[in-house]
C-alpha cells in the first residue's frame, strides 16, 4: 500500500511537471548589423542574461535558449530568419525592432500555423509598439509584453496637460508605421486634451539612416515649437538629441527611447530638465530590478533597460507551469487573460488582443542623488520619475476581431 501511494505521488509530481528539464529555444529576430546594431546587441544580452536568471527559477524547471538571428532591421530577413528558426524545430520567437518585421512575421506564423498543425509557433513581441499589431492586424498567436504607441501617448499627454508652459509642439519621428502612429496620436490626443497647443511643424525621416540631424533640428528651431515628441530610437534618437544640443535648441523633447544605447551619452548633462522618457520602467526603480540592473551593467558594462524581457519569461515560466506544457497552443491558451506579479506590479494579458496592460512611468532627465543613484553610460545623469500612471490610465480600447484556433 505505501508503494502504490508512494508511486501515485511520483506519478502527480511527474505529471504537474512534464516538462521539468525540458529546453526551450526562443528565437531571437532583431538587428545585429547596421547603425541599429548596438540596440540588437544590447537586447540579445538581456535574453540571454535573463535566461540564465529565468532557468534557476521558472515555476516549471524548464530551461531556455536563446537562437540570436540578425535580421538587418529588414522584414523579408526577418522572413528567412523566422524560416530558419522553425526548421530547427523551434516553437517560440521573439521580435521587437520595428513593426514592419513585426507584421511580416505575424503573417508569417499565422500563415505556418494554419498549414501545420501540432507545429505550431507563438510570437513573443517585446518591443514593436504599432497599435495596429493589436488592433486591425491582431493574431492569436502574436502576444505583446511592451505598451503600445497610443497607450504611451495617452499617459505622456495626460502629463502634458497640466504643463502650462508647453504652447507650440514639433512632432519628428521616423518614416514607418510606428514613426506614423505617434505622430497621428499625439495630434488626436493634444488636441482632446490640449486644444491650445499648436502644432508648429511634422516631419518624417528615414529609418536608421540619417546621420546628420543638423537640417531636422534647423526646421525645429525655425517653427519656434518649445517642444519636440518624438518616438525615435536607437542612433535617431542619439544623432537628433546631440544636433539639437549642438544647435543651442533649449526646448523639451517628449521621447519614448531616451534610455536606449547611446542616447543617455547623446544627451548629457546639458539635457538636464528638458528631456523626458515615457516607459513601463525606468533606471531607478529599487528592489530586485537594481539588483539586476547594477548586475547587467558589471557584466556587460552595458546598461539593461529592455524590462519586457523579463515580462516574456514571467508569463511564459507561468504559462508552462500552468498548462504542464510548452505546447504552443496550450500555453497561448493560459496566456490568454493571464495576471501575474512582474518588475512594475501586476500585468495583465488582455485577452481580447493579446496586449499587456501595465503601469507606465515618465521620467526626466537630470543628475543623479542620493535616491536616484543609477547613471546610464556612466553619465552622472539618471531618468528620474516625475508620474507613475496606473494601468487603468493608460490602457487603450482595442477593435481587434481575433480569430481563435477552432
Amino acid at each position: 500500500m505505501k508503494f502504490t501511494a508512494a508511486a501515485a505521488l511520483v506519478l502527480a509530481g511527474s505529471a504537474a511537471l512534464a516538462q521539468k528539464g525540458e529546453t526551450v529555444k526562443i528565437a531571437w529576430i532583431d538587428p545585429l548589423s547596421g547603425l541599429m546594431a548596438p540596440v540588437g546587441q544590447n537586447q540579445v544580452k538581456s535574453f540571454q542574461f535573463f535566461a540564465e536568471k529565468f532557468n534557476a527559477s521558472n515555476p516549471a524547471g524548464v530551461k531556455f535558449e536563446i537562437i540570436a538571428i540578425d535580421n538587418k532591421l529588414s522584414p523579408a530577413e526577418s522572413l528567412n530568419a523566422l524560416k530558419s528558426a522553425i526548421d530547427q524545430g523551434v516553437r517560440y520567437v521573439t521580435q521587437g525592432n520595428g513593426s514592419g518585421a513585426a507584421l511580416a512575421i505575424i503573417d508569417a506564423v499565422n500563415k505556418h500555423n494554419e498549414r501545420n498543425p501540432g507545429k505550431e509557433v507563438l510570437y513573443l513581441n517585446h518591443s514593436a509598439v504599432d497599435p495596429d499589431l493589436t488592433n486591425s492586424k491582431c493574431s492569436y498567436w502574436h502576444f505583446r509584453t511592451d505598451a503600445d504607441t497610443s497607450m504611451k501617448m495617452e499617459a505622456m499627454t495626460t502629463f502634458m496637460k497640466d504643463q502650462p508652459d508647453i504652447k507650440s509642439v514639433f512632432l519628428l519621428n521616423q518614416n514607418y508605421a510606428h514613426g506614423h502612429q505617434v505622430a497621428r496620436y499625439a495630434k488626436e490626443m493634444l488636441a482632446r486634451k490640449r486644444p491650445d497647443v499648436k502644432i508648429a511643424g511634422e516631419d518624417l525621416h528615414p529609418l536608421a539612416a540619417v546621420r546628420d540631424f543638423a537640417p531636422y533640428v534647423a526646421k525645429i528651431k525655425a517653427s519656434g515649437a518649445d517642444t519636440v515628441i518624438t518616438g525615435n530610437w536607437g542612433s535617431d534618437l542619439a544623432l537628433l538629441v546631440k544636433a539639437a544640443n549642438e544647435a543651442g535648441y533649449n526646448g523639451k523633447f517628449f521621447t519614448y527611447y531616451a534610455g536606449v544605447t547611446g542616447t543617455p551619452t547623446a544627451l548629457g548633462t546639458g539635457s538636464a530638465g528638458r528631456v523626458y522618457q515615457i516607459s513601463y520602467n525606468h533606471y531607478n526603480m529599487g528592489g530586485q530590478m537594481s539588483k539586476w540592473q547594477k548586475e547587467f551593467q558589471d557584466k556587460f558594462n552595458s546598461d539593461f533597460y529592455t524590462g519586457s524581457v523579463i515580462h516574456i519569461y514571467t508569463l511564459l515560466g507561468e504559462a508552462f507551469a500552468k498548462a504542464k506544457s510548452t505546447d504552443p497552443v496550450k500555453v497561448a491558451a493560459v496566456l490568454e487573460g493571464m495576471k501575474t506579479k512582474s518588475f512594475n506590479g501586476e500585468v495583465e494579458m488582455r485577452k481580447t488582443d493579446h496586449q499587456l496592460q501595465q503601469t507606465l512611468y515618465l521620467s526626466v532627465w537630470q543628475k543623479t542623488d542620493a535616491k536616484n543613484t543609477y547613471s546610464p553610460e556612466k553619465t552622472g545623469m539618471t531618468f528620474v520619475p516625475v508620474r507613475t500612471f496606473e494601468p487603468y490610465v493608460s490602457s487603450t480600447p482595442t477593435s481587434c476581431e481575433m480569430k481563435r484556433p477552432s
